[in-house]
This record gives structure tokens, sequence and C-alpha cells, in this order.
């Protein structure tokens, strides 16, 4: 009797993870009230096998937003060391790589890996494990932040921070992320899934440095949006990361860019 009741909650419990990464990633209905936002960023690839329920988290973590008043702002960064593994991941870079390679200095892990999931630059673990994820949660909500704001109107991006304390010089980034990609999967570790993505990183943008303790910035940027990119799925993610300790010490995110483009 205990192992029918133990198999129906599982079932249920798979259900409803699978039920909360179908999600229409384009739905604007979680509105809730955040007095800090913390970003949560994933190296992920698509010939990964143990990939998927780290992506099923990091879009339950985007959509339903469960920390709140803590706002989780996701990004997906699709390596490209799998490919050549039987299956090529086309939304991969090697710089998002490169992005990875940078954080191991810091956390020393002795080799990149995928699932890994970084918050706010200066707590990793593999991506799948909640425990993990709500202990940095946790922990990254008692930083004290900057106040960044990232504004577009006809095509152009406007980034406003005030209230920086960086302890090192920092770099400004913009991230543009689409929600919504997918691919089926025909070889590989994956093979036969359909794979969905949500916060999928398609360019990473240094767009400025600011010096130590800079105390504010502003500036104003071209669009430069790609004929792939789907400006209805995509968002920006605009932070502020020190240079060494990749602590992240500002960061925010504009609504659907399609919106902010209408007349």
């Amino acid at each position: 009797m205990k192992l029918r009741y133990l198999s129906l909650f599982l079932i249920f419990l798979v259900g409803c993870t699978a039920q909360a990464f179908e999600r229409d990633f384009t739905d604007d209905s979680v509105k809730k009230s955040f007095s800090k936002s913390l970003l949560v960023e994933l190296f992920t690839s698509e010939g990964c096998s143990s990939c998927p329920p780290a992506e099923a988290l990091l879009a339950r973590y985007e959509t339903e937003q469960p920390f709140e008043p803590v706002e989780i702002i996701t990004l997906a960064f699709h390596v490209d060391y799998w490919d050549g593994l039987g299956w090529k991941d086309k939304y991969a870079s090697p710089l998002f790589t490169q992005r990875q390679k940078v954080y191991d200095r810091k956390f020393r892990t002795g080799q990149i890996y995928t699932p890994q999931m970084v918050v706010d630059g200066d707590i990793e673990f593999i991506g799948s494990r909640e425990k993990a994820a709500k202990k940095a949660v946790k922990k990254a909500s008692k930083r004290q932040k900057a106040n960044i704001t990232v504004v577009v109107t006809d095509k152009k991006v406007n980034v406003s921070v005030v209230g920086l304390r960086n302890e090192e010089p920092a770099t400004v980034y913009l991230a543009f992320a689409e929600d919504g990609l997918g691919s089926r999967v025909e070889a590989g570790e994956n093979a036969g899934k359909e794979l969905t993505h949500v916060s999928l990183v398609r360019e990473l943008r240094g767009i400025a440095r600011v010096q130590t303790d800079a105390g504010s910035y502003s500036g104003l940027f071209d669009l430069n949006l790609k004929e792939e990119w789907s400006s209805e799925n995509l968002r920006i993610v605009a932070f502020v990361q020190e240079n060494f300790s990749r602590d992240v010490v500002a960061v925010t995110r504009s609504g659907y860019v399609s919106a902010s483009l209408e007349p």
C-alpha cells in the first residue's frame, strides 16, 4: 500500500514539474512586488542528458517567482563543449563557454560542467539541486544592491545605475534572452526529446566599464536586434558585475522588446 502511494506521489510530482516547464513563456501574468533582484545563470546544453531537469527548475523560478519579495532574473547560457558528441546545440556559443571558464577561476571546481547554476556570480552548484538553489538565494538576498533601470525605446537601450558600491572595477552587461525556443533532439544523450528553453541567451554584450566606487552610471546604446530573434519573446537583462570577484552588484530586466517598440 505504501509503495502504491509513493508511486502516485511521484507521478504527481513529475506532472507538476512538466506543467511548470511547459507554461507559455510569453505570458506576463506573474505580477509580484519585489524589493531586490538576483541573477541566476544556468550553463547548459541540448547535448547533456542531465540538463533538462535543471532547465525545468530555471523555468519554474522564472515563471512562478517563488522567493517573493526577491525577484529571480534568469539567464541560460548554452555552452559548446558538448557539440560533436552526437548532437550539435545550435544555441551554443564558445563565448558562453569562456564565461563559464572565467567563473571556474573563482570557484575552482576543477572542471567546467553542465548543468551548473550560478547565483549572483558568487555561489555555484549543480543546477538541478533545488535545496542548493534555495540556500544560495537566501544567502545572496542579504547582500546590498545598486538600483539599475533599463528602458527600450525607439530602437535604443538606456541603462542607468545609481547607488553603486563596487569594490573593484566592474562591467555593465546587456544580455538578450529569448523565451520559448526549442528543438527536437535527433541524436546524442537527449535523442527523441522535445526540449523547450526559457531565458535562452542569444547574445551577451559588455557595454561599459565602471571604476571602483563609481557611484552611478548612465548610457544610451543602439538596440541592434538580429533577424532571427523574436522581439515578442525577447527580454533584455542589464547587470553590473565586478571584474575579479565576479559578484553581481546590480541587475534588472526589460519587458518584452516588442511591447517597448510599439508606437
